[in-house]
């Protein structure tokens, strides 16, 4: 076995709200740790209000990577996400510190641990042909325009992810071979892991969950998190940008652009924060391969969690 694959590299995954940053944090300072953000939206600079980023202080007490390092008009995929976590680990090891990987994109998490397939990138032409057809036709529409090339990722992708949608489309267009197919390429091909995996999961109940991220994003409003989306909306970004749907921060755009008053956009966030950690929920139980899940905040987890990453580091040692 390769050595770097030996190594060790702790996740932190679960629903957002679920005090992963907090557990993280916590295990970062016992185990001289740092922390590389797999969220997809905490990539972005201009979000630190709406997307819950660990403060400056707690940024500033461990090594944060991958929080803000990206600009709102860019698209960040599992791809790019990769490679910058790659890089991140590769620094950290060589400070002698552990890696500690904290988030709830799924994607990102699966694209770690068990790899992503090396496929021809679309040209820029084509993946704007397939956004204007998801435009032109609809969710519903497009997804049976992409079935007639590629029935297989079409019945695994939901109507209403424009992202995964047009990325399938775009490469069955480019390359004439299905996504599917590439992943299948790439997992009959093997690889070598960055490390060996300890997957923490946070589970808490969904009642409390609930409760905690209307408190979350009611605090969020009175740290300006308005203004955040103002500032955003002053930046006249193409609008299917990953950034402007995040939860959140549509539903505040809304109510700048005239379309909802900002009672109703907060009750509608909330809402959809509520269902946001719900698929992701479903999805991290389903999709990560054998976590030690905890049915508890992340911020009562850290007496059992700390115990089985002293026992993942001996087992390596």
């Amino acid at each position: 076995m390769d050595a770097e694959s030996r190594k060790p590299i702790v996740v932190v995954a679960g629903p957002t709200g679920s005090g992963k940053s907090a557990l993280a944090l916590e295990l970062a300072r016992a185990f001289r740790g740092a922390i590389v953000n797999a969220d997809s939206q905490q990539v972005y600079r201009e979000l630190r209000v709406l997307t819950a980023r660990p403060s400056a202080a707690a940024e500033a007490s461990v090594p944060h990577r991958l929080f803000g390092v990206l600009s709102a008009g860019v698209r960040c995929s599992a791809g790019g996400w990769l490679a910058l976590a790659l890089s991140a680990i590769a620094e950290i090891r060589g400070l002698g510190r552990l890696p500690i990987v904290a988030g709830g994109t799924g994607l990102y998490l699966k694209a770690l641990i068990e790899g992503i397939a090396d496929i021809p990138a679309p040209s820029p032409e084509v993946v704007a042909e397939a956004r204007a057809a998801r435009a032109r036709l609809g969710g519903e529409a497009f997804r049976a325009e992409l079935a007639r090339l590629d029935a297989e990722g079409a019945a695994r992708i939901p109507a209403a992810d424009t992202q995964r949608l047009v990325r399938a489309y775009a490469v069955v267009r480019a390359t004439g071979v299905p996504l599917s197919e590439w992943q299948r390429r790439q997992a009959r091909r093997g690889r070598i892991p960055p490390g060996r995996f300890l997957v923490l999961a946070l589970n808490p109940p969904r009642g409390p969950l609930g409760q905690r991220l209307e408190a979350r994003f009611d605090s969020m409003m009175e740290l300006g998190a308005l203004a955040e989306a103002q500032a955003l909306l002053r930046l006249e970004l193409d609008p299917t940008l990953p950034a402007l749907k995040a939860v959140g921060v549509r539903e505040l755009l809304a109510h700048l652009r005239g379309e909802t008053t900002l009672a109703e956009a907060v009750a509608e966030a909330k809402r959809a924060t509520r269902q946001f950690a719900k698929r992701q929920e479903t999805w991290l139980r389903h999709q990560i391969r054998g976590p030690h899940a905890f049915a508890a905040f992340g911020e009562t987890a850290g007496e059992e969690a700390g115990a089985l990453v002293t026992k993942f580091l001996a087992e390596y040692d």
